[in-house]
């Protein structure tokens, strides 16, 4: 017989369901107990709701794309990543515009409209050689939106180049950047920062990034790295976080919705890395945080199901947990693969995976227009 505890529990945790089903914005004490104690089923079937509710007609997304890393030479040095190498080491790499070019020919050659190009925090590579790629990528594949550099890296190009953050955005942008990546958003909470990448940017500095990008017009996504060293606690005020900037960056955009077009959870990947923890974040613990970030991110658009690190049945589950997009296929993905995530997907086994699902596939653009409904 459920003790009394776990039926007030209970009884508090569909009232918080109801709340959101109502389209009334949940707080983070309510996300927090949904997290930790709402049932399974029911949080899922909540998330699918709403859902449904802002995407009908039961359409999952993808994009064809490719993830294209300039350079693995990084200063920062987080214990959580096993890609970077340091300045000078035997190992470590530049492309050159002719490399990237090349990555970038493939991809076109398939069809794909997407690229992520990403890298370290490089200690002199000149600005030149980012506003070149940019600038070269749009000239030679305009059908290709570049969907590149992360916080980290922008704000590493603010420092080595002498330049405010808009600024070198802008400057981005005039060259070609189409929209930017969430990537660096790890957890947006100082301690956790502090004990996993303590030399790179704080949660002020994320932000800032993402609110000059809405000044000057560039969209972005936002990311959340989970399973390491944070609480449960510290989940929600990221997705707080990710929710309040949202609101604040509504008036920049003519469709209202604010900097960030999608959000996309994924789990920590300890293999190769110097980030000891206990265990790895579960199949369980992924879809629930899913399914909170539906209900609790109630501003932004669409949620990704992160197939790359849970593996495609997870990524599956996912939708029936809150998720309307499946991502990429990510012709190519370096860094999530070398801390221990070997999954790979080309565009016709995500159609199936959708499909399979009960949802009807659709390749999307960056911008989340439609490029083709199978």
């Amino acid at each position: 017989m459920p003790s009394a505890a776990s039926v007030t529990a209970k009884a508090g945790c569909e009232a918080i369901l109801e709340k959101a089903l109502a389209g009334e914005r949940l707080t983070e004490a309510e996300g927090l107990r949904l997290l930790t104690e709402a049932e399974f089923p029911s949080l899922g079937l909540a998330a699918r709701r709403v859902a449904d509710r802002l995407h009908p007609g039961g359409l999952v997304t993808f994009v064809v794309d490719r993830n294209i890393n300039y350079s693995n030479v990084c200063t920062a040095r987080c214990r959580f990543c096993a890609f970077h190498r340091e300045p000078g080491a035997a190992d470590a790499y530049v492309l050159s515009h002719d490399e990237i070019l090349a990555k970038v020919d493939e991809l076109a050659a398939i069809g794909g409209t997407q690229v992520l190009i990403q890298g370290g925090l490089h200690p002199d590579l000149p600005f030149d050689y980012y506003l070149g790629m940019v600038r070269a990528i749009r000239e030679r594949y305009p059908q290709v939106a570049v969907h590149s550099f992360s916080a980290p890296e922008i704000q590493n190009f603010a420092r080595l180049y002498g330049l405010p953050v808009r600024r070198v955005l802008e400057e981005l942008k005039v060259a070609g950047l189409a929209s930017l990546p969430g990537g660096g958003a790890e957890i947006l909470v100082e301690r956790v920062r502090r004990r996993v990448s303590p030399r790179k940017i704080g949660v002020g500095e994320w932000v800032e990034v993402m609110e000059a990008a809405a000044e000057v017009g560039l969209k972005a996504t936002a990311t959340m790295m989970f399973g390491h060293v944070e609480t449960p606690a510290e989940r929600v005020r990221h997705l707080a976080v990710i929710r309040d900037l949202q609101d604040r960056t509504r008036a920049a955009f003519a469709d209202g919705q604010g900097v960030f077009r999608a959000f996309i959870p994924w789990s920590f990947q300890s293999a190769n890395t110097r980030l000891p923890v206990a265990r790895q974040a579960t199949a369980y613990e992924y879809l629930r945080l899913v399914a909170v970030s539906r209900l609790f991110l109630d501003n932004v658009p669409n949620l990704q199901a992160s197939w790359v690190t849970q593996g495609p049945h997870v990524g599956q589950l996912a939708l029936a947990f809150g998720c309307n997009d499946m991502g990429g296929t990510m012709m190519e993905e370096n860094v999530v693969r070398q801390a221990g995530a070997g999954f790979r997907m080309d565009r016709d086994g995500l159609v199936r995976l959708i499909r399979d699902a009960g949802y009807v596939p659709a390749q999307r653009s960056t911008a989340y227009e439609m490029v083709r409904v199978y």
